[in-house]
């Protein structure tokens, strides 16, 4: 018995040979793609930084903390800026999806990074959807203080977009948005390096694509970095 075939929208079916002689020059594209890439964060790695003057306070299980406190005595730090407004009854769909896409980002640890998330909601509701969710990874809350506001991720009412930094959201409302920033540290002074926003963060799923975000990079031979980065071979 003849197998029925469904009509759906597929790819053209060609023979073997057609089909590499396509997937060739798609591979060509790819390493383009990845060239681009390097090239990028090549780029990022060579960003000049901003000391961080104000003094920022957040509420975490250990109690209040400073934005020094966050890195855990690590020299580079990454925050998730996770969408839960203060009056919010759960995080947004959209940044929990984004964590629950996260996998094993242990690596960041031993390249002297460290990942934490930050939202506006009081601590005791971070807590318990972090327990919901089944998550490990540190989250504090900025409260009711200016970090958030300060890093383009909430907005205040009335307030323009010519009024952000460089990120401008096309809203005027009161509200909360998603992004990622990144600070390094020398000592006791902290400094901010990057941040990213919307469709930036998509990518930004494992371990090599928070490490290209940083200023030292994957420190992988393989990289165009600054003189003196620290680097080690490529995978070993």
């Amino acid at each position: 018995m003849a197998t029925q075939t469904t009509e759906i929208p597929q790819p053209t079916v060609v023979s073997e040979q057609e089909w590499l002689a396509e997937r060739k020059k798609l591979l060509a594209l790819e390493k383009e793609l990845t060239r681009q890439k390097d090239l990028v964060n090549s780029q990022r790695r060579r960003l000049p930084m901003v000391k961080v003057t104000k003094e920022y306070t957040f509420d975490g299980p250990e109690g209040k903390v400073r934005l020094l406190d966050l890195f855990d005595g690590k020299r580079q730090l990454i925050v998730h800026h996770f969408m839960f407004g203060p009056d919010w009854e759960a995080g947004c769909p959209g940044c929990t999806g984004h964590v629950n896409a996260i996998g094993d980002i242990s690596s960041l640890e031993k390249l002297d990074t460290r990942y934490v998330i930050v939202s506006r909601a009081p601590l005791e509701k971070l807590e318990t959807y972090k327990k919901l969710k089944g998550w490990s990874y540190p989250w504090y809350s900025s409260g009711e203080g200016d970090f958030n506001f300060d890093f383009d991720v909430s907005f205040k009412e009335g307030v323009t977009d010519a009024e952000y930094n460089y990120a401008p959201r096309g809203r005027e409302d009161e509200g909360e948005g998603p992004g990622m920033s990144v600070f390094f540290r020398n000592g006791d002074d902290v400094f901010h390096t990057y941040s990213v926003y919307a469709r930036g963060l998509e990518a930004i799923t494992d371990s090599y694509d928070f490490l290209d975000l940083t200023p030292y990079g994957r420190q992988q031979e393989f990289e165009d970095s600054p003189a003196g980065w620290p680097q080690k071979p490529t995978y070993g």
